[in-house]
């Protein structure tokens, strides 16, 4: 199942510093099995591509359906209720019944992500090497939507709307409240990676999984289901 890449990050607590590169990853597509076609939906990451050394990646103009952000200020970075880095443990998300635990995802040695377990249906995958969530910049999570034996963590993420609630306990002790901005489906190949992941001058989420019609000759799921969201406020556990 291709999912698009997460970007490499350099990681600096609440700092605003750019996050250099971009990676496109894959994940197998044989975690998916010919009697789920009709769930349409699955996870994976898509090909390798070369890190970019520029500085900080410039996004694309926010889609309809999202309101784009306002350029940052020092007044915004004060005010924006960002955390100092602390790995996730559990996602919640009372509107679709999820409460599941995370597990660390990172590049394999050929360049791959490695996916979250194909036989565990209620884990989530946060890409380690960029911002975690509640800290500034764009968090990535991705989670399965089937595997072999059936639907799995993310089955219902296509149907969050506007104004949902994500909550996110970190392993400090503080829970991460997230707003849903808006949750779109975008084509693999043809997939914004600068609205998607570009750099944020706040802390943001995004909820990654496959969406779309399936491919029998790819054994594959033709598009990826990204939910956008804000950080809207911090408390204890």
């Amino acid at each position: 199942m291709a999912f698009q890449r997460p970007p490499q990050t350099e990681r600096s607590g609440t700092g605003n510093a750019p996050r250099r590169g971009r990676l496109r990853l894959l994940w197998p597509a044989a975690a998916v099995g010919l009697g789920l076609v009709l769930i349409h939906q699955s996870l994976g990451t898509a090909p390798v591509t070369s890190p970019r050394q520029a500085g900080r990646p410039t996004a694309a103009a926010p889609r309809a359906t999202r309101s784009a952000q306002p350029a940052p200020s020092t007044s915004t970075e004060a005010d924006d209720g960002a955390l100092p880095r602390s790995a996730p443990e559990r996602i919640s998300i009372p509107e679709i019944s999820v409460d599941a635990p995370f597990t660390k995802l990172s590049l394999d040695p050929t360049g791959h992500l490695s996916p979250p377990p194909a036989d565990d249906t209620n884990l989530v995958g946060w890409f380690q090497d960029g911002a975690s969530p509640g800290e500034r910049g764009a968090s990535i999570v991705a989670g399965h939507v089937d595997t072999t034996t059936g639907p799995a963590v993310f089955a219902g993420l296509e149907s969050l709307s506007t104004g949902d609630s994500v909550d996110i306990t970190r392993e400090d002790g503080i829970v991460a409240h997230f707003e849903v901005d808006a949750v779109d489906t975008f084509s693999k190949a043809n997939f914004p990676d600068d609205e998607v992941y570009a750099d944020t001058p706040t802390p943001e989420l995004r909820l990654i999984t496959c969406g779309g019609n399936f491919n029998r000759t790819s054994q594959d799921y033709e598009s990826n289901v990204v939910v956008f969201a804000h950080l809207d406020s911090s408390s204890p556990s």
